[in-house]
């Protein structure tokens, strides 16, 4: 029952394999190509198929880095790439909501593990998916408040019943203004925030009863 006028959150979430490896990588480590199994992106396990190219801490050698989200050992961990070892997108320079890219199990309203926001120059590994290209931290705050909020999870519930959780899962979720001039001020609690959703989409004292003792919450 799409309205014609309905824009989903999918229209600012990445698509799988926005981070690809530049000829670059190649050029340097030209045994990336058998250790990659053909895959040019920056895969869940790239730390571990191409430690070489990874630092822990930011070397200063005057190259420009970007600091990447994986995870290693069931672990989030930060490492750093050369900015040329990636090749250019729209996300990079933007602050984004991050999520990961199989949460949970498909249950109703269910909470979202540890969505975080990254700044500018932060990349992340497929074990992510992106929400957002925003231009302040303010506008990456409030999407961060909406993804958490009740109304945006039992959206997501209707396409999300596993644990996958890519892209594609996000899209009966209403698009938002996430910047000041929004109808929704961000500024509030999520609590608040999701009254002022309620309002917004018109839902019934039972739907929202439903939702508000169904849905558990998250601060």
């Amino acid at each position: 029952r799409h309205r014609r006028d309905f824009q989903s959150l999918t229209d600012i979430i990445s698509p799988r394999g926005i981070y690809r490896l530049s000829d670059n990588v190649y050029k340097d480590y030209p045994d990336a190509t058998s250790k990659m199994s053909k895959c040019n992106t920056y895969s869940s396990r790239i730390f571990e198929q191409l430690p070489e190219m990874f630092y822990d801490q930011e070397p200063n050698d005057g190259t420009n880095y970007i600091k990447m989200l994986g995870r290693k050992n069931n672990q989030r961990i930060y490492k750093w790439v050369q900015k040329n070892y990636v090749r250019e997108n729209d996300i990079t320079n933007k602050y984004k909501v991050l999520v990961p890219q199989a949460i949970g199990s498909g249950a109703l309203g269910e909470v979202l593990t540890g969505p975080l926001i990254a700044d500018p120059l932060t990349g992340f590994t497929e074990t992510f998916i992106s929400i957002g290209l925003a231009d302040t931290r303010e506008e990456a705050e409030a999407i961060l408040k909406y993804v958490k909020s009740k109304f945006a999870r039992t959206m997501l519930s209707v396409l999300k019943v596993t644990q996958n959780n890519t892209r594609e899962m996000w899209r009966m979720i209403p698009l938002q203004d996430f910047t000041s001039q929004s109808d929704i001020d961000w500024s509030q609690s999520v609590a608040e925030i999701d009254r002022q959703l309620y309002e917004k989409y018109g839902l019934a004292d039972n739907e929202i009863e439903f939702i508000e003792t169904h849905v558990k919450e998250m601060v």
